[in-house]
């Protein structure tokens, strides 16, 4: 390659931020309250897991979401990365009798596991509208003042 060669290529990627950007930060800790990523004053669950179809607020539209599996993965990532490391250190440290240690570890499990599962599934959802994945980008950002117009 040629010194002039190098000129012709695309320039990297770069983090700078387009004027069209969402925030993504705000966004992401708003779903992990389970409130909406553009307002952070509504829900996004009608239910556990069930998203509803718009921000009773700002009446963002959430029927572009597609968390599907990712949520339910990152929470076996995060809760058998926490509880292994758990369980090896407290059956070499205190030998308790497995069943005692299976009761334990099975209600830690399932009750870390339902508790991160509708957070981590609000952070995908604050992330893909951020982001403007799928759906999310087809909309105009609006101001909170045309939010009833909606």
């Amino acid at each position: 390659m040629t010194p002039s060669d190098t000129q012709t290529l695309p320039a990297r990627a770069t983090s700078v931020r387009k004027e069209t950007d969402r925030p993504t930060k705000p966004a992401m800790l708003r779903g992990w309250r389970r409130k909406c990523p553009r307002c952070g004053q509504g829900q996004i669950f009608k239910g556990y897991l069930a998203v509803n179809s718009a921000c009773p607020v700002c009446k963002q539209d959430f029927t572009p979401q597609r968390a599907d599996d990712g949520p339910a993965y990152l929470t076996i990532l995060i809760v058998g990365h926490l509880m292994a490391p758990a369980l090896l250190t407290v059956f070499v440290e205190f030998r308790p009798d497995p069943l005692v240690l299976f009761t334990i570890f099975a209600v830690g499990s399932v009750g870390l596991s339902l508790y991160l599962l509708p957070r981590l599934k609000g952070m995908m959802i604050g992330l893909q509208w951020a982001r403007r994945m799928g759906g999310f980008g087809a909309e105009p950002d609006r101001a909170p003042e045309e939010w009833e117009d909606q």
